[in-house]
């Protein structure tokens, strides 16, 4: 309920413009008086202030007075009071007055002033000279010309003084009534014309929202843009940061870039920046950041009909590519049972033949054969690698390859030392991932062949496959790397596109890196550190495209 009453009590934006235009119109109004005030009493002054000294210059002049005021005693006679009000009416004056030469009022309109000295504000300055001027009587502010009076014989007899009082402030209010007015109205009508064309603009710009709707709105929108799992980037035209959420942060390592900041200078990890900038839109665009598996998307942005920017979502697949790593190595694993299941049932089947046709001795050549190549495949490869799980798997995937048809060229000069357990772990997911994808590559082709090299410097780990298909055909060799891309046909669409993209992760999570060319078929060169690079490490290596050349080959 009170949330309701305080929405109802909200001022619409049309009322806040229109409460605005009033106090700017008020203040303009106050401007307006106080001008229309000051210019009123600038003319005052300066038309009552001629007014005045001419009255006073035309009482000095007076015959009467320059004869009389001489001998003039305060109170005795009414000839100059007389003409002092003659001139008082006829002028329009407040007060005239009279003061001989000693300083004491003669005759004047105001009667408590006669038979006293002249007020001082009165006879300031050279009283030999004409003086106009502002005084202060009795707490009244006059406005007062001052003329001397000289005698026949041209001796100053004293002072001639003509007041007109200022007007009072209703006076005055009332002098600049037609200016306030004026301007009320011309003021008005505009602020008003104004604040309504104003308001209609405003209203069309923020789809007739309100400012609480819109702040609303903004607050629940960033509520939701950081409460979203997936990361947001978006880069305006000039490849500036406008949007980083939580998420963002997090999974770039971003904790401390502001909003605003240019793209391109926030990192100096290529795939990044490729995929926030680069020309074509990112459609499930694969980056390793760290030690994170990303998968990125990226679209414009529109207004208008016009773009104004882009904006990039970011997923986090690394656990889901390590589900998929063990997932692969459950298939493998089942794939070699089979493959070995199928081996063995020929090879019994053949003992089996020959068993009843009485051909014993034939029978245990055979045994003995099967016994001895495969005595030698395991020595050659486990005196060469040096880790078990891996020479495992090249045996392996040696009985798969000569099930499909194929024939397994080890070349295992060089050889693998000791690894640890997580390498060990690596090295199967890269040389399985490879293998398989060599096998499929040639599968069905005529004199098919697939070449594996395993070259180990101490520091890093060279792995390269090559097969005799027909090698990547796409324009963009690198895209195959990205996840869902595929050659393959739909028949297991939903386990295409991740083995290589899993592989590539795990070389970029190691400090290497992975990548193709297409020499009379397709050469895969892989590289792993044997120590993985921290999680804070920069950009991950370059691929180390070294050729084996050794001498100890295996062939299957």
């Amino acid at each position: 309920m009170a949330d309701h009453a305080s929405r109802q009590r909200r001022v619409s934006l049309a009322g806040q413009l229109l409460v605005l235009q009033l106090l700017v119109l008020l203040g303009v109004l106050a401007g307006v008086l106080w001008l229309s005030i000051g210019q009123s009493l600038q003319s005052f002054e300066a038309l009552e202030g001629r007014r005045a000294l001419s009255a006073a210059e035309s009482l000095a002049a007076t015959p009467l007075v320059r004869s009389r005021l001489p001998e003039a005693r305060p109170g005795e006679g009414a000839a100059l009071p007389a003409v002092l009000e003659s001139v008082r009416s006829v002028s329009g004056l407040t007060e005239a007055t009279l003061v001989d030469d000693a300083g004491v009022v003669i005759a004047s309109s105001d009667a408590t002033l006669r038979g006293h000295p002249a007020p001082a504000e009165f006879v300031r300055g050279d009283a030999r000279r004409q003086w106009t001027g502002t005084a202060t009587v009795a707490g009244r502010q006059l406005l007062v010309a001052r003329v001397p009076v000289f005698d026949d014989a041209g001796r100053r007899a004293g002072l001639a003084i003509a007041a007109r009082e200022y007007p009072g402030w209703s006076e005055r209010l009332s002098a600049a009534a037609p200016d306030l007015a004026l301007a009320l109205t011309v003021c008005g009508v505009i602020g008003l014309s104004g604040s309504w064309l104003l308001s209609r603009r405003l209203k069309r710009q923020t789809l007739g929202m309100e400012p609480g709707e819109i702040a609303a709105l903004v607050e629940h929108r960033e509520a939701l843009l950081h409460g979203v799992k997936e990361g947001v980037v978006a880069v305006d035209l000039a490849e500036r940061i406008t949007v980083l959420n939580d998420a963002a942060r997090e999974l770039l390592g971003w904790a401390a870039v502001p909003l605003g900041a240019p793209a391109r200078e926030t990192t100096a990890d290529d795939a990044v920046v490729d995929v926030l900038l680069g020309p074509d839109d990112a459609a499930d665009r694969t980056i390793v950041v760290g030690d994170r598996l990303l998968v990125a998307n990226r679209r414009p942005i529109t207004s208008h009909g016009r773009v104004i920017g882009t904006v990039t979502t970011l997923r986090d697949r690394t656990e889901l590519f390590e589900l998929e790593d063990q997932l692969g190595a459950t298939r493998t694993a089942t794939g070699l049972l089979r493959a070995q299941t199928h081996e063995f049932a020929n090879q019994l089947h053949t003992v089996a033949g020959l068993i009843q046709l009485g051909e014993t001795d034939s029978a245990l050549r055979f045994v003995n054969g099967v016994s001895t190549d495969r005595s030698l495949l395991v020595d050659a490869v486990t005196e060469r690698i040096a880790d078990p799980p891996l020479a495992a798997l090249l045996i392996a995937k040696s009985s798969v390859a000569g099930e499909r048809g194929v024939a397994l060229d080890l070349d295992l000069d060089a050889g693998l030392g000791p690894v640890d357990e997580g390498l060990s772990r690596d090295l199967i997911t890269v040389v399985g991932n490879l293998i398989d994808n060599a096998l499929d590559a040639v599968s069905g082709t005529p004199d098919a062949m697939v070449g594996v090299d395993v070259q180990d410097d101490g520091v890093r780990v060279l792995i390269t496959v090559q097969d005799t298909g027909p090698g990547v055909a796409t324009a963009d060799p690198d895209r195959i790397f990205d996840q869902g891309f595929s050659t393959k046909t739909s028949e297991a669409a939903g386990g295409r596109g991740f083995g290589l993209t899993l592989t590539r992760y795990v070389c970029r999570r190691r400090g290497g890196d992975v990548a193709v060319t297409t020499v009379d078929g397709a050469v895969f060169t892989a590289t792993l550190r044997r120590e993985p690079l921290p999680p804070d490490t920069g950009r991950p290596g370059q691929s180390d495209r070294r050729s084996g050349t050794g001498k100890d080959r295996v062939d299957v």
